[in-house]
């Protein structure tokens, strides 16, 4: 029985031990967490855990106290600082139990509230207007209001606080409660607070404090001031503390008028009052209550994402100190290569600097030298001395042909310095101007002297881009920018393009997550052609450029829109219906021009009221049997009247040589005869066009009796349903075709951002080629394939529009 006894005091001993062990644990556990939390606690601008914080218009917090003194150094009046009562003799109604008793002064009504509190919110310069209507105005001398600007560090830039700067800042409740907590954690509750109330020699601790009063009692002094059966016996007890705050947040314009709604999209709290405000107009504003969860969930949300990746968080921080030990050590290596390279120009300047006094020492001596022999020479001519001397004793030869051998040189040196006296002149120049450096050069780029930098961000020419049979993206790197030595081209695929699910099979229902960017790296120019992209789709595109320094930064991003169908190669055909007095086509045969013949210009002399006007047609030199078909074309803005389209090819021919029967009325809708027309009607006409002309383009009317076909074609100016008259559209820089030939619809696009233009609907009952009319002056161009670009040989043309054999 003793051991069994000893056992289990023993065992219980245990037990408390790993009690407390797991206590203690826990507590250092919770102080660590705390103290953790300790850098999101402080002031940016005192460095220290905030107090009375207040939250500025960037979110960020600062000690209001703080803000206010740096408002003043900036140069602001200092700002009205609410009170911050510390005992309740600070007011009269807690100076005495007895004045509790007193009848409460009678409440506002709203209206009342709304009266008072003006148009306009106080400030410094402007009181309170009185009330709506007996609002004095501005004197005229009087300046603009001062709109207040707070230096926010974390921000980096000033933040506008408004006329009344921080009475328009709210308190940070939430953050004070958290710093209240944090203190008492880490403290672990051994600062005491006293009663306010007691005498310093009999002070008590305090047991509660009162929000209303904003002050801490011990038990007795709560009593005291808190009778029962008294208004001050509703007031709200807590637990002591040295920071008490107001119960809810009121709003800084309206007295007294608690938040209750939050604007989403001024992302602030707003009183019914400023909720009825003109500056709301429009917003969408919730109640507090729904911000509160929606703000939480997420949160909540993002938080649980976070804990749950813990794995790539400790990943990316032991990445980044390795990162912070390489930075330390290539640091250590640049600076040892950059003292290197001036220690190699140095090395180099000193040779230069040898070399360069050597030269100047050489000339020196040379110059000098010359000069000293002039100066023997002009001595030789002083009297008594030198060539005088010789030449008075060469006088006194008497023998006439010895003095005739020796006097000719004599002769000739008297000569040559009578001629040096005449023009003097140095032997040489002592003033070494043509020694001088020139180092403005030198100088410059030594002062310019730096690391080397990575290309700026191209800049994509949007005019040349474009997205054809290929993808075709040119760009050019701003003045200021370093050479790169070759780019870096970027491209992924944005997502399916509305309607074009159905045709982009499973791969077109992918979305732009799971489609990562595809590079060309290492191109060199500044133009890329990009080939194998899906069709009907958006790609996105980035340039960067790339040196010794490394990758610059990229470009922005440009959206292209793939064509909605395989590209059709093909020419002007100008053997059929071409009339060459009227048209014109180039040698590539890709272009063709309205020209005045002999003929028109006869007509229009001819004609005394109008013009008859030509109609040209000109058509492709393919055909269509089957299939999907896109093709692209720009018509020149100063053309008068161009149809771009389809035609049926028999009917096309029979246009060739009876071009009367265009005009005939079993293809107009509105004809009025009784001829089968409307009859005719309930199939597809053999022709479809569009007209354009003097920079504009028709969109006509969709035809009734195929609207089935043509409901998802919409306004391109107001995106919504086609009007029923037609109207007129700004023609776009390029227009572009696409033909259904087993559903028999053409639709035009926009060819530059690919939006549908009209659908319209051809007979495809045999081969369709493509056609174009010229009414009065125009011109037009084909669009090049980008492969043909830089293609050797143009390929082979197919002709398949055949002569029709007359009878």
């Amino acid at each position: 029985m003793m051991k069994s006894g000893g056992s289990y005091f023993l065992k219980m001993a245990e037990m408390d031990l790993k009690t407390a062990t797991s206590t203690m644990e826990a507590l250092v556990r919770i102080s660590s967490n705390m103290k953790s939390l300790e850098h999101e606690l402080h002031c940016t601008v005192c460095k220290d855990i905030v107090k009375q914080p207040v939250v500025l218009p960037c979110q960020h917090s600062v000690c209001l106290m703080c803000a206010s003194e740096v408002l003043v150094a900036n140069g602001y009046p200092p700002p009205d600082l609410p009170p911050e009562p510390n005992s309740p003799a600070s007011t009269p109604n807690t100076r005495s139990p007895r004045q509790a008793r007193r009848t409460p002064k009678a409440e506002q009504r709203p209206i009342d509230r709304v009266l008072r509190a003006g148009p306009h919110p106080p400030s410094p310069s402007m009181p309170r207007s009185p009330g709506y209507g007996t609002y004095p105005g501005r004197r005229r001398k009087e300046g603009p209001p001062v709109v207040m600007m707070f230096p926010c560090i974390p921000c980096g830039r000033d933040v506008e606080l408004g006329e009344r700067g921080l009475a328009d800042c709210l308190r940070n409740l939430t953050l004070e409660r958290i710093v209240e907590r944090y203190r008492h954690t880490v403290s672990l509750g051994s600062v005491a607070v006293m009663c306010q109330f007691c005498k310093p020699p009999q002070a008590l601790e305090a047991t509660k404090g009162c929000a209303d009063c904003r002050t801490n009692f011990c038990n007795e002094c709560f009593k005291l001031y808190h009778p029962w059966g008294t208004p001050r016996a509703q007031h709200e007890h807590i637990q002591p503390t040295l920071n008490f705050r107001p119960k809810v947040l009121t709003c800084p314009e309206h007295d007294q008028e608690k938040l209750q709604f939050y604007c989403r999209s001024c992302q602030r709290l707003l009183c019914p009052l400023c909720k009825l405000r003109r500056i709301h107009t429009g917003h969408k504003i919730l109640p507090v209550a729904h911000a509160y969860q929606a703000l939480k969930e997420k949160i909540t949300k993002e938080m649980n994402h976070i804990l749950s990746n813990q794995d790539t968080v400790l990943g990316q921080i032991t990445q980044l100190e390795s990162s912070i030990t390489q930075t330390e050590v290539n640091g250590v290596s640049a600076r040892e290569q950059l003292a290197q390279s001036i220690r190699d120009l140095t090395a180099a300047l000193a040779e230069r600097h040898a070399s360069l006094t050597q030269a100047l020492e050489e000339a020196r001596k040379k110059r000098g030298e010359a000069l000293a022999a002039q100066v023997a020479e002009r001595r030789g001519l002083m009297e008594h001395a030198g060539l005088m001397a010789f030449t008075q004793e060469l006088l006194k030869e008497t023998d006439q042909p010895c003095f005739v051998q020796a006097a000719r040189q004599t002769h000739n040196r008297f000569s040559k310095a009578i001629e040096n006296l005449q023009h003097f002149t140095l032997a040489a120049d002592p003033s070494f101007r043509h020694f001088q450096l020139d180092v403005s050069k030198e100088l410059k780029l030594l002062t310019e002297l730096n690391f080397i930098q990575a290309p700026l961000a191209p800049v994509i020419d949007t005019q040349r881009t474009l997205a054809y049979d290929q993808l075709f993206l040119c760009w050019r790197l701003p003045q200021d920018s370093a050479p790169a030595w070759h780019f870096s081209v970027e491209y992924r695929r944005r997502g399916v393009v509305p309607g074009g699910a159905g045709r982009g099979g499973i791969r077109g229902g992918l979305s732009a997550a799971r489609w990562g960017w595809q590079r060309l790296d290492e191109v060199s120019g500044t133009s890329a052609v990009i080939d194998r992209l899906e069709m009907d789709s958006v790609y996105v595109l980035r340039v960067r450029g790339c040196n010794k320094a490394g990758y610059g930064e990229y470009s922005e991003e440009v959206y292209l829109h793939t064509p909605p169908a395989p590209v059709l190669n093909f020419y002007l055909d100008s053997r059929w219906g071409l009339h060459a007095d009227r048209l014109v086509v180039s040698k590539e045969q890709r272009c063709a021009r309205s020209v005045p013949g002999l003929s028109l210009l006869q007509a229009a002399d001819h004609a005394l009221t109008s013009c008859h006007l030509t109609s040209d047609l000109l058509v492709g030199d393919v055909a269509i049997t089957q299939g999907r078909h896109y093709w692209a074309c720009s018509v020149e803005p100063g053309s008068y009247l161009v149809k771009v389209g389809v035609g049926l090819e028999s009917k096309l021919q029979e246009w060739f040589h009876l071009p009367q029967d265009m005009a005939s009325p079993r293809y107009d809708p509105d004809s009025g005869h009784d001829s089968g027309a409307e009859d005719a009607l309930d199939s597809a006409p053999p022709f479809c066009f569009l007209t354009m002309g003097m920079g504009k383009i028709y969109l006509p009317q969709h035809n009734h009796h195929h609207s089935s076909h043509g409901n998802g074609i919409r306004d391109p100016i107001t995106n919504g349903p086609s009007s029923p008259t037609g109207h007129t559209y700004p023609l776009p820089p390029r227009l572009g075709v696409c033909l259904d030939f087993e559903k028999g619809r053409v639709t035009f696009y926009d060819a530059h951002s690919l939006r549908p233009l009209w659908e319209g609907h051809v007979d495809c009952s045999g081969p369709v080629c493509p056609a174009f009319c010229f009414i009065g002056g125009g011109a037009l161009q084909l669009q090049e394939l980008v492969a043909n670009r830089n293609a050797d040989q143009t390929p082979v043309r197919r002709v398949t529009i055949q002569p029709r054999v007359s009878n």
